[in-house]
């Protein structure tokens, strides 16, 4: 996901895709862990993202006080 993509969401969207983000992390790293998974860089890419929407979130509090 691009942060352009994370601009136009909402903030209620925001919330919903972090929680998405990080349960499909957490499956994948459960699954990494008893089987070598096909492609592990994917691992980081989910990392990176859940990053970029939790920033997303931060700046949107920051802007609002």
């Amino acid at each position: 996901m691009k942060n352009k993509e994370i601009v136009g969401l909402s903030d209620q969207e925001l919330m919903d895709k972090i929680k998405e983000e990080e349960a499909s992390l957490n499956k994948l790293t459960l699954n990494h862990a008893v089987s070598p998974v096909e492609n592990p860089a994917k691992i980081r890419a989910d990392r990176r993202n859940i990053a970029r929407l939790n920033t997303e979130v931060n700046k949107r509090k920051k802007t609002a006080k």
